[in-house]
């Protein structure tokens, strides 16, 4: 088994490493506006190359530059709001750019209340990791694969926490796989707890059959074709199984166990502030958008589902 593990997480990291390589910019109407294009160009034409440059990069904050934005990133970010202004103007929806809402910026940190979220929802996991630990013994047949979880949701959130922090290729694709790492390992939670502590050899099956189809969906993302839709339908479909799988399990043990209907409320509240994600409207105050609210939502559930 160890032997098994450890070829799987040299698989893992190999596939992660390819997913460094920068895929295609996601286009949207506001970085196709013409009047954004030229902008773009003038600027970097203006203040990308020789002593231009050098000048910016003697003006630029030393956190700016160690989190990498580049002239480029100012020109795009600059710009933006150039075309944003203008669209209100005249009185027009404010558009996208490379598939994001325009966002004020808050020192380097891209989307600050997702950033933030996100970081609130990593200490809230620590902290009931903590408590888990301090609670339940390490005999008890569900504490490797709970403090497991928490682990991997853990890193979950760090990822987030830097996409969202700095929106690169690679901060990208490692926020979209940890999440689905902690999807599929909510699966395989919801699987011994429910059937694995009865039947060990379905477990090691089914433990195995996750981590083949996670290798499989990071290696297509990552070396076939980054594919939004795919991910999402994806994701969707496992968490709709495992929430299903937890309601059922909940209302047969209702009875025997009077505690289950936190369960039944954790995964319930979680698909409710998923839908959040339905609501696709521009930031408010140029901060707070539907992603923001969706992951401080879940925040608090944290702690009602440990």
């Amino acid at each position: 088994r160890a032997a098994m593990a450890a070829r799987a997480a040299q698989l893992l990291l190999l596939v992660l490493m390819a997913a460094a390589a920068p895929g295609p910019a996601q286009g949207s109407q506001g970085d196709r506006e013409p009047l954004y294009r030229e902008c773009l160009s003038r600027c970097e034409r203006q203040n990308c190359s020789g002593a231009a440059l050098r000048h910016f990069r003697a003006r630029q904050p030393l956190y700016m530059g160690l989190t990498g934005w580049t002239c480029r990133d100012e020109c795009q970010y600059e710009c933006m709001w150039l075309t944003v202004r203008l669209y209100q103007q005249g009185g027009h929806r404010v558009p996208q750019f490379h598939g994001k809402w325009p966002f004020s910026r808050f020192l380097f940190v891209q989307e600050p209340a997702s950033a933030l979220a996100s970081l609130l929802n990593g200490l809230a996991s620590l902290v009931m990791l903590l408590r888990y630990r301090a609670a339940v013994p390490r005999a008890a047949p569900t504490y490797p694969t709970c403090t497991a979880f928490a682990w991997v949701s853990l890193n979950a959130w760090f990822w987030s926490t830097v996409f969202h922090t700095r929106d690169t290729a690679l901060t990208e694709k490692l926020d979209y796989f940890c999440a689905s790492a902690v999807i599929l390992h909510s699966v395989y939670l919801c699987c011994v707890r429910t059937l694995g502590l009865q039947r060990p050899a379905l477990i090691s099956i089914f433990r195995a059959f996750l981590l083949l189809f996670l290798a499989g969906h990071i290696s297509y993302l990552s070396l076939v074709r980054f594919d939004y839709g795919y991910n999402l339908v994806a994701n969707a479909a496992a968490g709709m199984l495992t929430v299903a799988w937890w309601l059922r399990w909940c209302l047969r043990q209702g009875r025997r166990l009077p505690h289950v209907w936190k369960c039944a409320a954790a995964v319930l509240l979680l698909q409710a502030l998923a839908l959040l994600e339905l609501l696709d409207f521009p930031p408010l105050l140029w901060v707070l958008d539907a992603h923001a609210l969706w992951h401080i939502g879940t925040i608090p559930l944290n702690v009602l589902f440990y």
